[in-house]
């Protein structure tokens, strides 16, 4: 199984990235850690830790989505609900509160998850946000629970990832044939930009 790290970036939209980066970078404090632009887009990304970033493709002609609350079922092709961040403790996550509503954005009450502490809001692109602070003495990543009432028989088979539910790897990519292929950013790396 692959070794994962965390969530490298989470590709998001916006037609105004200047008023995306004074919420993003200004007002919750995520660094703009690297921007590409060209013809017709600019791809901006923030660091939210040491591992993971949010980025934000700028579109000119792209539209806000509708503003929907989080967890609100919907009936129509839908992929996306709401992104939670994790904050150390419950200081950041009542100094988010009392910045976001400084600022003029809705924000919920705190909300007891039971594992988490949470408050939500939108980003200016009604992107729905979700800030969580930990629980002490509860750490679901340490000892897992199920506790659906109805729980799916394959969900019943535990937290582990199960061997034999999809086809071994016969042939893998020799060492000779992995081959990466440049792509825009490789101005980060000293590459050039073949991009006007």
């Amino acid at each position: 199984m692959p070794s994962y790290t965390g969530i490298n970036h989470l590709a998001m939209v916006t037609g105004d990235m200047d008023r995306t980066i004074r919420f993003w970078r200004d007002l919750l404090g995520m660094r703009l850690v690297a921007g590409l632009g060209g013809n017709g887009y600019r791809h901006y990304f923030f660091e939210i830790s040491d591992r993971d970033m949010i980025a934000f493709f700028e579109w000119p002609d792209v539209e806000k989505i509708p503003e929907k609350d989080h967890g609100v079922p919907v009936k129509a092709p839908f992929a996306f609900d709401h992104i939670a961040f994790g904050v150390d403790g419950e200081d950041d996550l009542w100094d988010l509160k009392d910045r976001l509503e400084a600022a003029g954005f809705w924000v919920s009450e705190v909300i007891d998850h039971g594992f988490i502490h949470s408050t939500y809001t939108f980003d200016p692109n009604n992107i729905p946000i979700e800030f969580s602070a930990p629980v002490a003495g509860v750490d679901l990543r340490r000892q897992p629970k199920m506790l659906d009432r109805h729980p799916g028989r394959i969900a019943l088979e535990g937290p582990e990832p199960q061997p034999g539910h999809w086809p071994s790897v016969e042939r893998p990519t020799p060492d000779d044939q992995r081959i990466i292929f440049p792509g825009e950013g490789t101005v980060f790396a000293g590459g050039t930009d073949t991009k006007a």
